[in-house]
Protein backbone atom coordinates (compact mmCIF):
# COMPACT_ATOMS: atom_id res chain seq x y z
CA UNK A 1 0.00 0.00 0.00
CA UNK A 2 2.87 2.50 0.74
CA UNK A 3 4.49 1.60 -2.58
CA UNK A 4 1.33 2.41 -4.21
CA UNK A 5 1.01 5.92 -2.61
CA UNK A 6 4.71 6.45 -3.62
CA UNK A 7 4.28 5.85 -7.07
CA UNK A 8 1.17 8.28 -7.43
CA UNK A 9 3.01 10.87 -5.89
CA UNK A 10 6.24 11.12 -8.56
CA UNK A 11 3.97 12.01 -11.11
CA UNK A 12 1.86 14.49 -9.46
CA UNK A 13 5.14 15.90 -8.16
CA UNK A 14 6.22 16.47 -11.83
CA UNK A 15 2.75 17.75 -12.83
CA UNK A 16 2.67 20.51 -10.22
CA UNK A 17 6.63 21.57 -10.83
CA UNK A 18 6.24 21.99 -14.99
CA UNK A 19 2.47 23.86 -13.78
CA UNK A 20 4.91 25.97 -11.37
CA UNK A 21 7.62 26.68 -13.78
CA UNK A 22 5.12 27.14 -16.96
CA UNK A 23 2.79 29.37 -14.72
CA UNK A 24 5.26 31.60 -13.15
CA UNK A 25 6.71 32.27 -16.76
CA UNK A 26 3.14 33.52 -17.79
CA UNK A 27 2.79 35.34 -14.98
CA UNK A 28 6.08 37.37 -15.28
CA UNK A 29 5.84 37.48 -19.15
CA UNK A 30 8.84 35.12 -20.26
CA UNK A 31 6.03 33.29 -21.96
CA UNK A 32 4.18 36.29 -23.59
CA UNK A 33 0.25 36.10 -24.30
CA UNK A 34 0.17 35.43 -27.82
CA UNK A 35 2.76 32.86 -27.97
CA UNK A 36 2.85 29.45 -28.91
CA UNK A 37 4.76 27.01 -26.26
CA UNK A 38 5.30 23.76 -27.39
CA UNK A 39 5.84 20.61 -24.60
CA UNK A 40 9.10 19.74 -25.98
CA UNK A 41 10.33 23.53 -24.74
CA UNK A 42 9.34 22.94 -21.56
CA UNK A 43 10.32 18.81 -21.09
CA UNK A 44 13.78 20.19 -21.90
CA UNK A 45 13.62 23.32 -19.72
CA UNK A 46 12.71 21.17 -16.63
CA UNK A 47 14.30 17.79 -17.55
CA UNK A 48 11.22 16.08 -17.54
CA UNK A 49 9.31 13.91 -19.82
CA UNK A 50 6.02 15.32 -21.82
CA UNK A 51 3.47 13.87 -19.68
CA UNK A 52 4.04 15.85 -16.61
CA UNK A 53 3.99 18.56 -19.10
CA UNK A 54 1.11 17.50 -20.73
CA UNK A 55 -1.12 17.82 -17.54
CA UNK A 56 0.56 21.19 -16.32
CA UNK A 57 -0.97 22.69 -19.46
CA UNK A 58 -3.88 20.80 -19.09
CA UNK A 59 -4.78 22.69 -15.65
CA UNK A 60 -3.36 26.29 -17.41
CA UNK A 61 -6.08 25.31 -20.16
CA UNK A 62 -8.50 24.86 -17.13
CA UNK A 63 -7.70 28.44 -15.36
CA UNK A 64 -7.44 30.01 -18.78
CA UNK A 65 -3.77 30.85 -19.13
CA UNK A 66 -3.35 28.65 -22.34
CA UNK A 67 -5.49 26.98 -25.46
CA UNK A 68 -4.91 24.02 -26.63
CA UNK A 69 -4.40 22.77 -30.01
CA UNK A 70 -3.41 19.34 -30.79
CA UNK A 71 -0.02 18.43 -32.50
CA UNK A 72 1.13 22.42 -32.70
CA UNK A 73 1.07 23.35 -28.98
CA UNK A 74 -0.52 25.76 -26.61
CA UNK A 75 -1.03 28.80 -26.91
CA UNK A 76 -0.41 31.34 -24.17
CA UNK A 77 -3.74 33.25 -24.07
CA UNK A 78 -3.17 37.13 -24.20
CA UNK A 79 -4.58 39.54 -21.48
CA UNK A 80 -7.72 41.18 -22.86
CA UNK A 81 -8.75 44.64 -22.51
CA UNK A 82 -12.43 43.44 -20.92
CA UNK A 83 -10.16 41.51 -18.25
CA UNK A 84 -7.96 44.57 -17.95
CA UNK A 85 -11.04 46.94 -17.31
CA UNK A 86 -12.83 44.35 -15.06
CA UNK A 87 -9.70 43.95 -12.85
CA UNK A 88 -8.93 47.93 -12.60
CA UNK A 89 -12.66 48.68 -11.70
CA UNK A 90 -12.40 46.32 -8.96
CA UNK A 91 -9.16 47.59 -7.65
CA UNK A 92 -10.57 50.97 -8.06
CA UNK A 93 -13.58 49.99 -5.66
CA UNK A 94 -11.41 48.04 -3.09
CA UNK A 95 -8.22 50.60 -3.00
CA UNK A 96 -10.21 53.69 -3.01
CA UNK A 97 -12.15 53.04 0.16
CA UNK A 98 -9.11 50.89 2.00
CA UNK A 99 -6.46 53.86 1.22
CA UNK A 100 -8.87 56.65 2.51
CA UNK A 101 -9.85 54.12 5.75
CA UNK A 102 -6.20 53.85 6.71
CA UNK A 103 -5.54 57.38 6.46
CA UNK A 104 -8.13 58.10 8.97
CA UNK A 105 -7.54 55.14 11.25
CA UNK A 106 -3.82 53.77 10.76
CA UNK A 107 -1.68 56.58 9.13
CA UNK A 108 1.30 54.55 11.33
CA UNK A 109 1.01 52.24 8.19
CA UNK A 110 2.77 55.03 6.51
CA UNK A 111 6.46 53.74 8.18
CA UNK A 112 5.51 50.49 7.16
CA UNK A 113 5.46 50.51 3.65
CA UNK A 114 8.35 53.11 3.43
CA UNK A 115 10.75 49.80 3.20
CA UNK A 116 8.51 48.61 0.28
CA UNK A 117 9.32 51.37 -1.34
CA UNK A 118 12.81 51.74 -1.33
CA UNK A 119 12.79 47.98 -2.67
CA UNK A 120 10.91 49.17 -5.57
CA UNK A 121 13.54 51.97 -5.86
CA UNK A 122 16.07 48.58 -6.27
CA UNK A 123 14.00 46.56 -8.77
CA UNK A 124 13.23 49.98 -10.66
CA UNK A 125 17.40 50.57 -10.71
CA UNK A 126 17.96 47.20 -11.88
CA UNK A 127 15.59 47.11 -14.42
CA UNK A 128 13.81 44.02 -13.06
CA UNK A 129 9.87 44.31 -14.37
CA UNK A 130 9.37 41.02 -12.60
CA UNK A 131 10.35 42.10 -9.59
CA UNK A 132 8.62 45.09 -9.83
CA UNK A 133 5.69 43.96 -10.34
CA UNK A 134 5.26 41.72 -7.51
CA UNK A 135 6.92 44.47 -5.09
CA UNK A 136 4.12 46.98 -6.59
CA UNK A 137 0.92 44.51 -5.57
CA UNK A 138 2.71 43.61 -2.02
CA UNK A 139 2.50 47.31 -1.61
CA UNK A 140 -1.18 47.66 -2.71
CA UNK A 141 -2.11 44.52 -0.61
CA UNK A 142 -0.65 46.02 2.37
CA UNK A 143 -2.87 49.20 2.09
CA UNK A 144 -5.84 46.26 1.86
CA UNK A 145 -4.48 44.11 4.72
CA UNK A 146 -4.58 47.23 7.02
CA UNK A 147 -7.78 48.63 5.94
CA UNK A 148 -8.90 45.47 8.48
CA UNK A 149 -11.85 44.40 5.61
CA UNK A 150 -11.25 40.61 5.94
CA UNK A 151 -13.62 39.77 2.83
CA UNK A 152 -11.93 42.72 0.87
CA UNK A 153 -8.87 41.20 1.13
CA UNK A 154 -9.82 37.85 0.18
CA UNK A 155 -11.47 39.60 -2.66
CA UNK A 156 -8.15 41.36 -3.29
CA UNK A 157 -6.35 38.83 -3.07
CA UNK A 158 -8.25 36.99 -6.02
CA UNK A 159 -6.73 39.28 -8.52
CA UNK A 160 -2.64 38.34 -7.53
CA UNK A 161 -2.13 36.60 -10.61
CA UNK A 162 -4.07 39.13 -13.00
CA UNK A 163 -2.57 41.78 -11.09
CA UNK A 164 0.81 40.36 -11.35
CA UNK A 165 0.72 39.47 -14.94
CA UNK A 166 -0.30 43.15 -16.33
CA UNK A 167 2.00 44.33 -14.34
CA UNK A 168 4.80 42.87 -16.21
CA UNK A 169 3.73 42.87 -18.88
CA UNK A 170 2.77 47.36 -18.62
CA UNK A 171 6.43 48.14 -17.47
CA UNK A 172 7.99 46.09 -19.88
CA UNK A 173 6.45 47.66 -21.96
CA UNK A 174 7.22 51.00 -20.74
CA UNK A 175 10.08 50.80 -18.26
CA UNK A 176 9.26 54.44 -17.60
CA UNK A 177 5.96 53.59 -15.98
CA UNK A 178 7.73 51.79 -12.89
CA UNK A 179 9.63 55.31 -11.90
CA UNK A 180 5.97 56.81 -12.24
CA UNK A 181 4.74 54.24 -10.06
CA UNK A 182 7.10 54.45 -7.72
CA UNK A 183 6.59 58.01 -7.16
CA UNK A 184 2.81 57.42 -6.61
CA UNK A 185 3.65 55.47 -4.23
CA UNK A 186 5.54 58.13 -2.59
CA UNK A 187 2.66 60.30 -2.66
CA UNK A 188 0.11 57.76 -1.38
CA UNK A 189 2.16 56.63 1.45
CA UNK A 190 2.94 60.57 2.70
CA UNK A 191 -0.48 61.04 2.44
CA UNK A 192 -1.64 57.96 4.44
CA UNK A 193 1.38 59.33 7.02
CA UNK A 194 -0.64 63.03 7.12
CA UNK A 195 -3.79 60.99 8.25
CA UNK A 196 -5.67 62.88 5.13
CA UNK A 197 -7.97 59.94 3.30
CA UNK A 198 -9.05 62.76 0.94
CA UNK A 199 -5.48 63.09 -0.17
CA UNK A 200 -4.77 59.67 0.08
CA UNK A 201 -7.71 58.56 -2.36
CA UNK A 202 -7.19 61.26 -4.76
CA UNK A 203 -3.39 60.04 -5.19
CA UNK A 204 -4.76 56.32 -5.30
CA UNK A 205 -7.27 57.02 -7.67
CA UNK A 206 -4.76 58.84 -10.22
CA UNK A 207 -2.24 56.27 -9.82
CA UNK A 208 -4.57 53.41 -10.89
CA UNK A 209 -5.97 55.56 -13.78
CA UNK A 210 -2.43 55.62 -14.34
CA UNK A 211 -1.96 52.05 -14.64
CA UNK A 212 -5.03 51.54 -16.96
CA UNK A 213 -3.21 53.80 -19.56
CA UNK A 214 -0.23 51.91 -19.04
CA UNK A 215 -2.02 49.30 -20.60
CA UNK A 216 -3.55 51.71 -23.68
CA UNK A 217 -6.89 51.47 -22.35
CA UNK A 218 -9.04 54.62 -20.76
CA UNK A 219 -11.06 54.42 -17.69
CA UNK A 220 -13.30 56.70 -16.17
CA UNK A 221 -12.24 57.69 -12.32
CA UNK A 222 -15.57 58.46 -10.46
Amino acid sequence: MGGGDMGSAEPRAGKDRAYRFVKERILDGTYPGGGLLAEGEVAQATGMSRTPVREAFLLLEAEGLMRLYPKRGALVVAVSPEEVRDVMETRMLVERHAVARVAATEPALARSLAPLIRRQARLVARRDHAGFAEADREFHRAIVAAAGNAILTRLYDSLRDRQRRMGAASVARDPALAERFLADHGEIADAIGRGDPAAAEDAMARHLGRAVEGAGLTFGVV
